[in-house]
C-alpha cells in the first residue's frame, strides 16, 4: 500500500481524476453525485464499525483498553458517518462521478477501513493502548489536530457549498477561511485530520492513510490550482495560494 501510494502520486500528475471542477468525459459512465458518494465512502463506515462490533461480541482479551480501543474506532467512524450519509445530502446541484473513479475510491476506502480495523482490533502490541494512552501527548496532541482538521474541513465545505446561488452555474472563487491561503481548503482540513489519527493512535496504519490522503488529495489541489488559473487568470494567480499547504506548497 506504501509503494502503491507513491505509484498513484506520481500517476496524478498526469491523469486527472474527472470529477467536481476537473469534471471530464474521458473516465467513461457516470452517476449521480451524491449516490456516488455514498457508495465510494459508505465502506469505510461499515467495515471498520463491523470489525469493531465483531471486536465486542468476541470478548478478545487483548491486554488494550476497549474504551481506548472504541475511542480512537469512533472519531475514525465520526469522520466517515459525515462524509458517507451528510454530506451528500448537503451537495448542491446536479454533478455527476465517473463510475470508475467511484468504485476506484470503494476499494480504497475497504482496504484502509481493513487496515485500521486490523491494527486497533488485532495488530498492535498487547498493553500499548492501556487506560493511560488517553493522558499521553501523542492522543491529546493527536485529538487537538484531529478536530482541528474537521473544523477546517466543514468549514471549507460549507464555503464551496454557498459560493453559488440557486440556478446559478457560473464558477466563482472561494476566499473565505483557509481559502485564503491555499486553493484546496478542504483538501487541507482532510488531511490535517489524518495527520492528527496517525499521531493519536501512533501506528503505522494511521501513518499510511495520512500519507495515502496527500499522494491521492496533494497531486488533485494543484491540478485544481492550475484550473482556477486557465479559467480567471491574473485575478487568480495575484492571490498567490498555495495549493494545498499554507504558505508551503
Amino acid at each position: 500500500m506504501a509503494v502503491m501510494a507513491v505509484v498513484v502520486f506520481v500517476a496524478l500528475f498526469f491523469f486527472k481524476a474527472g470529477y467536481g471542477y476537473l469534471s471530464s468525459s474521458n473516465w467513461g459512465p457516470k452517476i449521480s453525485n451524491k449516490p456516488a458518494w455514498v457508495l465510494m465512502e459508505a465502506p469505510a463506515f461499515i467495515f471498520l464499525l463491523y470489525y469493531t462490533v465483531r471486536y465486542a461480541l468476541s470478548g478478545a482479551d487483548t491486554d488494550n483498553s476497549d474504551l481506548v480501543l472504541y475511542i480512537m474506532a469512533g472519531l475514525y467512524l465520526l469522520h466517515y458517518f459525515q462524509r458517507s450519509f451528510i454530506f451528500p445530502l448537503m451537495m448542491r446541484g446536479k454533478s455527476t462521478m465517473p463510475v470508475a473513479i467511484m468504485l476506484m475510491g470503494l476499494v480504497f476506502n475497504t482496504l484502509n477501513a481493513y487496515l485500521i480495523g486490523g491494527w486497533l482490533y488485532s495488530e498492535a502490541p498487547a498493553g500499548m493502548y492501556a487506560t493511560e494512552w488517553l493522558r499521553s501527548p501523542q492522543f491529546l496532541i493527536g485529538t487537538v489536530i484531529f478536530f482541528i482538521g474537521m473544523g477546517i474541513n466543514l468549514h471549507s465545505d460549507h464555503v464551496i457549498r454557498h459560493l453559488r446561488k440557486p440556478g446559478d452555474t457560473k464558477h466563482y472563487i472561494p476566499r473565505k477561511g483557509f481559502y485564503k491561503y491555499v486553493t484546496s481548503a478542504n483538501y487541507f482540513g482532510e488531511l490535517t485530520e489524518w495527520i492528527g489519527y496517525a499521531i493519536l493512535t501512533w501506528s503505522p496504519a494511521g501513518v499510511l492513510f495520512a500519507v495515502w490522503t496527500f499522494a491521492n488529495l496533494g497531486p488533485r489541489a494543484k491540478s485544481l490550482t492550475e484550473k482556477y488559473e486557465n479559467e480567471f487568470g491574473e485575478e487568480y494567480t495575484r492571490l498567490n495560494k498555495k495549493h494545498i499547504i499554507p504558505f508551503i506548497w
